[in-house]
């Protein structure tokens, strides 16, 4: 009987800890995810598993002011602050990385009376040294005080809203807090190479135009030369060419809030390329900054002689290659011939495909141009606001010194 007690007992009690062992499991597998990911350690729980559910980012600055709101749309990402304007999707996204991908390395302080020490205090208050980031499109919305940097280390001092605890998390997760640096700020990007004339004019003075020949003209001329005078310098007005190559902005404004002077005292200038790509630009100054409204469009008549040209050289190119061919010995296996270019082949479509290039192109920077004006930085408004005189030697002082003696007659 005793015998039998004591392997009841221990059946009991082994069935006891397997009940507990599969209990435990239910209860950590019924644990939600965001607790389980918090555990791992996680700033934002369940981000990185939703980071592309994200429709909206909001950046709040003291005072509960908003500084940047990010929506995303079916095909980008817009600032709401300026009007819809396109985001930096590429500066979007790694912010969103960042967060989704940050980590707590030690708890701080739970004392609301210390939270303005480390930046992780109410944004309500007006001298608040943080930033409240909101996430929107997530089951719930994700919210987040972003600190200080911590002075000794890379990592940032956060709190997530409604919890007392704050955190020292690793990496830089302070978002840029000027609206204007979430937007994409590609204006133009025509390099000088591909720059056939440039036209402009100032307010009060008359027109100037530069131009080459060729694209592989190394410089570019000045038209009607005053006479008597000439450049500064062989590649004096290159400079000018440059306007659009990598052309970013400092700002914009919707174009119906910021328009032309009525009084028509503005900079104009024409950007022609080799291949017909046709840019022109109205601009102005106010309150010390340029403005400019941008306009594209194709200059049919110039693309088709650029094709011609460019046809004509490559079949050119390919004579001459064939002649210079060495003539293979009798029974000897000729060498292989290289593939002629489309130019050569078959014009028509080359001339097709060229001209879907360039169509695309300018309705690229169309797209981008229409509805908009954009201010300028001042390296690149320089060279419209410059006048022709400025590329010329100066003219020699032909007066007599009023310090010299008179000669002696």
């Amino acid at each position: 009987m005793n015998h039998m007690n004591s392997k009841t007992v221990i059946g009991l009690a082994v069935a006891a800890a397997v009940a507990i062992t599969i209990a435990a499991g239910i209860s950590l597998s019924r644990k939600p995810v965001a607790q389980t990911a918090q555990a791992a350690g996680e700033v934002l729980p369940g981000l990185a598993d939703r980071i592309n559910d994200v429709t909206r980012i909001g950046i709040i600055g003291p005072g509960q002011k908003p500084i940047a709101t990010l929506e995303k749309g079916d095909a980008r990402w817009t600032l709401k602050e300026k009007g819809g304007y396109p985001a930096d999707t590429g500066k979007v996204r790694e912010f969103l990385l960042k967060l989704s991908q940050a980590r707590v390395s030690e708890p701080k302080t739970t004392n609301e009376q210390r939270y303005a020490e480390i930046g992780v205090g109410d944004i309500g208050a007006a001298d608040a040294k943080g930033v409240l980031v909101v996430l929107d499109g997530l089951p719930q919305p994700a919210q987040l005080i972003v600190g200080t940097m911590n002075p000794r280390s890379d990592a940032t001092y956060v709190r997530r809203a409604g919890d007392k605890q704050s955190w020292l998390a690793k990496g830089s997760l302070v978002p840029d807090k000027t609206a204007a640096n979430w937007l994409d700020k590609r204006v133009a990007d025509i390099p000088a190479t591909r720059v056939r004339e440039v036209v402009w004019s100032r307010p009060d003075g008359k027109p100037a135009r530069l131009f080459k020949n060729q694209p592989a003209d190394t410089n570019y001329a000045l038209a009607e030369l005053p006479k008597g005078r000439e450049l500064a310098s062989d590649f004096a007005a290159n400079t000018q060419a440059t306007v659009l190559a990598g052309l970013n902005f400092d700002d914009v404004v919707a174009a119906a809030e910021a328009a032309p002077p009525a009084d028509g005292k503005v900079y104009r200038a024409t950007f022609t390329s080799f291949d017909g790509v046709v840019v022109d630009i109205t601009g102005w100054k106010k309150d010390e900054k340029f403005y400019a409204q941008f306009a594209a469009r194709k200059d049919a008549a110039l693309f088709d002689a650029s094709v011609v040209a460019a046809q004509a050289k490559a079949k050119s190119e390919w004579d001459a290659q064939q002649a210079a061919q060495p003539a293979a010995p009798d029974n000897a296996a000729r060498p292989a011939a290289a593939t002629p270019s489309l130019a050569v082949t078959d014009p028509a479509k080359d001339k097709a495909q060229r001209s879907a290039d360039v169509d695309a192109e300018v309705a690229m920077l169309s797209q981008r141009f229409t509805g908009w004006t954009f201010v300028l930085p001042q390296y690149k408004a320089a060279n419209l606001e410059k006048s022709s005189d400025e590329f010329l030697k100066p003219l020699a002082d032909t007066k007599p010194d009023a310090r010299k003696p008179a000669a002696a007659k």
